[in-house]
């Protein structure tokens, strides 16, 4: 049977339980700045004092944001970085992942199974990626389900392409989720991202990990800690990061007022 991972862009792969932890490119170190940014601008001084830990250069990252300009993924005002739209919208899925709403479970779980047919591979593959956005898992081909534990309401238009129902499935809910998601192997990877997102790592090594992190988080089920195994690191390692995000943003502050 299928394991359920997100389709995210430049994913570590939740299968493994050592992350990909090479080096980041210029793109991928203002990316990642900006969509933990609050709001997502920085003028091109900070940018230039922040990613210099890094290795990038001066010249290195102006030619970088010039193409991420051209490319539609900031917008530029003077001096002043900003994500463009597209990327707004992957922030908020970002914020998301790190607070993710839930209520109490009562056993209840949401399954939505596509009745839509005639679709070509590139809609199948688009609903595939809202689905499993929605921390929804494929059972089998077409039929998708997750504890009712998240605090949010299915998309409306759904509804145009699915069946959606409450369901009470009889195989016990714990056997349940271990066969829907890869929970060990998931735990295992934060935890090595948790070892190297400690504070006596080196800044770049660091860095690296906590955006390794967000990528991760985004594939964390959010489960009812009944159907979790023992010691679940997805909460430690959302502390984590909120934790480096902060120390980021003043960092930032204090640099801004030393200029």
């Amino acid at each position: 049977m299928r394991m359920n991972v997100s389709p995210e862009p430049e994913q570590a792969d939740p299968e493994q339980a050592d992350p990909d932890l090479r080096p980041l490119s210029a793109r991928s170190v203002v990316l990642s700045l900006l969509l933990g940014a609050h709001p997502p601008e920085l003028p091109v001084k900070d940018l230039v004092r922040l990613v210099e830990p890094f290795g990038v250069g001066g010249s290195t990252l102006r030619a970088a944001l010039s193409r991420m300009v051209a490319a539609g993924d900031l917008r530029r005002t003077d001096t002043v970085y900003r994500l463009s739209d597209r990327l707004l919208a992957r922030q908020r899925r970002q914020d998301e992942a790190l607070r993710p709403g839930t209520r109490a479970w009562d056993g209840d779980w949401e399954m939505v199974v596509i009745t839509a047919t005639g679709r070509g591979p590139a809609e199948r593959a688009e609903l595939r990626t809202r689905l499993t956005a929605l921390r929804l898992a494929e059972l089998r081909e077409g039929v998708w389900l997750r504890p009712a534990n998240l605090d949010r309401p299915l998309p409306g238009d759904l509804h145009t392409l699915a069946l959606t129902c409450t369901a009470r499935p009889d195989e016990p809910a714990r056997d349940l989720a271990a066969r829907l998601w890869p929970l060990d192997a998931w735990a295992a990877t934060a935890r090595t991202l948790l070892t190297h997102t400690a504070a006596d790592r080196a800044p770049a090594d660091r860095f690296t990990a906590c955006t390794a992190a967000v990528r991760h988080l985004l594939t964390d089920p959010v489960l009812p800690s009944a159907l979790l195994p023992a010691d679940w690191p997805g909460e430690p390692l959302r502390a984590a990061y909120a934790a480096y995000q902060r120390e980021l943003t003043v960092s930032v502050g204090r640099r801004e007022r030393a200029a």
